[in-house]
């Protein structure tokens, strides 16, 4: 599939949010930001056989957070947690992040993401 059908897919379900006009405000070059969430979720395989409450797990997912907050919109941890749960069932989710950082890592971040976000 195409960027551009996921960017059509992404403007019919969020073109209306407050996060969808952050996202276009910003102008991200959608190359060099996919290449930065490459390199997260790399980061995030090489923590994948680790509990993912770890210090270092929840530190990845806060950078991740930061990274989308910076490159696309303001991430919440109401879009955090939603994009935890698309990771690990969507498929295109978990197959560009398992190529990023191994197979399971889709799950692990998914599971980190929703320990990240149950902290108060």
């Amino acid at each position: 599939m195409s960027r551009d059908v996921y960017a059509e897919e992404a403007r019919r379900r969020w073109g209306g949010t407050e996060a969808w006009r952050a996202f276009e405000a910003k102008g991200s070059d959608p190359a060099a930001a996919a290449e930065g969430l490459t390199a997260l979720f790399a980061r995030l395989g090489t923590l994948k056989e680790s509990d993912p409450c770890s210090p270092e797990a929840q530190e990845a997912i806060a950078d991740l957070q930061r990274y989308i907050t910076a490159r696309f919109y303001p991430c919440t941890g109401e879009i955090l947690a939603g994009l935890g749960e698309m990771y690990a069932a969507d498929g295109r989710f978990t197959a560009f992040i398992d190529a990023a950082g191994g197979p399971g890592t889709a799950r692990f971040a998914s599971a980190a993401i929703r320990a990240y976000c149950a902290t108060p």
